[in-house]
């Protein structure tokens, strides 16, 4: 085929990300050292508490101390939890039994995924963890259930559990949906966390509502070949709360619902977090954001022009695995450019799309193949796996992606590495939720 010949910079590129390797794995370092305080930013209390080692102090949270309630028997029985019966929305199939209940004084560290701490309000009143048991499925849930010793208190414990869903650092978990819930307490989130587990996707679906003084947190934990719906969790959530509002005040309004939306993150306004991002297999180290560079015009296909296309604003964020043993080449590369209208930011990517598909004919030593298609009601684009002989027996392979969603549109490149490659769908995935990201960009 005749056409320029462009090999990508494969060394130039493996160095810059080396050093936001570097960089990154100091950042993770800092957050590990402080993680409590950065986690619970908005906590109040509970950060000042948490920075000074007073989340482990030995009995908190027992119910036994420093009651400032007038009711210090809010919730004092089991009996508000729920049962086997009304744990039945969970799931239609087999019967649900309690297999454990436990109280603040033998709660363990880690009742629930991503969750950081033992408890989200040490200086709480009292603690209740139930779990459960699908005999016929193996299925399993958990109900956590927070007392805190005035509504102040159990809105900080509230935040700092929706915290530590955000920025969940858990390997190998991804955030798989997520939904904003009215009617279910006075405020709440649902989200769906992903874990491959021998071949097979292990889901969390994790309900967290706040109810006068007390938090509660509800999981199910099921196999399956796609993401659960969140209708089961959201009405066995409901029943729940119902129990424990009647003593606490702050039961919802309305019809149970939920609908569609992203957890907060701390990263930079229309990035992703790092839960949002792909799960391999041979990586057990979580994702770590380390800045980025500026954006050039792609591995050789893609010839972007964001003068031409008259962007507004553009930035790119790289996601590295600092702690993993990964060659420096790999990581995730994530632009985000601003346009003046919904055409411009069309137009710019309608021209990457013909400029990738068209890459053979024009890159002589390309070979390109489309990966699929990217379309919601809202965001349009188009993914591909390219690959550039560099001769010597050298091949650089990556996976690109382009979308656009209103004004806004996202580049993300992934090179394709031995043994560190994910799927076409886990990386359309991944461009979709950039696209969902960058509605906040500013």
């Amino acid at each position: 085929m005749a056409g320029s010949h462009r090999a990508p910079r494969g060394g130039g590129r493996a160095a810059a990300r080396e050093a936001r390797r570097q960089k990154a794995r100091k950042r993770n370092q800092t957050i590990a050292a402080g993680v409590a305080v950065v986690v619970l930013v908005g906590g109040g209390g509970v950060a000042a508490l948490n920075a000074f080692g007073g989340d482990e102090t030995p009995g908190a949270n027992s119910g036994a101390t420093d009651d400032k309630s007038a009711d210090t028997n809010m919730l004092g029985d089991a009996k508000v939890l729920l049962d086997a019966a009304t744990a039945k929305p969970l799931g239609a199939t087999g019967a649900w039994a309690i297999t454990k209940t436990a109280d603040g004084s033998s709660a363990p560290e880690r009742s629930f995924v991503c969750q950081s701490q033992r408890f989200a309000d040490p200086a709480g009143q009292r603690t209740w963890v139930r779990t459960f048991q699908n005999s016929a499925t193996k299925d399993t849930a958990v109900q956590y259930v927070e007392v805190s010793n005035d509504k102040a208190a159990a809105a900080k414990a509230y935040t700092s559990i929706v915290g530590w869903l955000s920025a969940c650092s858990t390997p190998q978990v991804r955030l798989a949906s997520s939904y904003v819930t009215t009617g279910v307490g006075e405020r709440g989130v649902l989200a769906v966390f992903g874990q491959p587990t021998g071949g097979k996707t292990k889901y969390k679906s994790v309900a967290v509502a706040v109810a006068g003084q007390a938090t509660m947190v509800l999981e199910h934990d099921t196999i399956a070949g796609t993401p659960p719906k969140p209708e089961p969790v959201l009405a066995a959530a409901t029943a729940g709360l119902k129990r424990i509002c009647a003593q606490t005040g702050g039961c919802g309004t309305g019809a149970p619902l939920a609908k569609p939306g992203l957890l907060p993150t701390t990263e930079a306004p229309g990035f992703m977090a790092p839960v949002d991002l792909p799960v391999l297999s041979g990586i057990d180290k979580p994702w770590v954001s380390s800045g980025g560079t500026k954006t050039g015009s792609g591995t050789g296909c893609e010839k972007i022009n964001l003068k031409t296309a008259k962007a507004t604003k553009s930035s790119t964020l790289t996601y590295v695995t600092p702690e993993a043993k990964v060659p420096t080449e790999f990581g995730l590369d994530d632009m985000v450019a601003d346009f003046a209208s919904t055409a411009a930011a069309t137009s710019f990517v309608t021209q990457v799309r013909k400029n990738v598909d068209g890459c053979e004919k024009s890159v002589s030593n390309a070979k390109v193949e489309s990966t699929g298609n990217v379309s919601t009601s809202v965001i349009k684009g188009e993914s591909w796996r390219a690959s550039y002989d560099t001769g010597g027996g050298k091949t650089f392979t990556y996976r690109i992606g382009i979308a656009s969603l209103g004004d806004k549109a996202v580049y993300v490149l992934f090179p394709v590495l031995k043994g560190l490659d994910i799927s076409d769908t886990a990386f359309n995935e991944t461009l979709t939720r950039a696209a969902e990201r960058s509605a906040t960009y500013k």
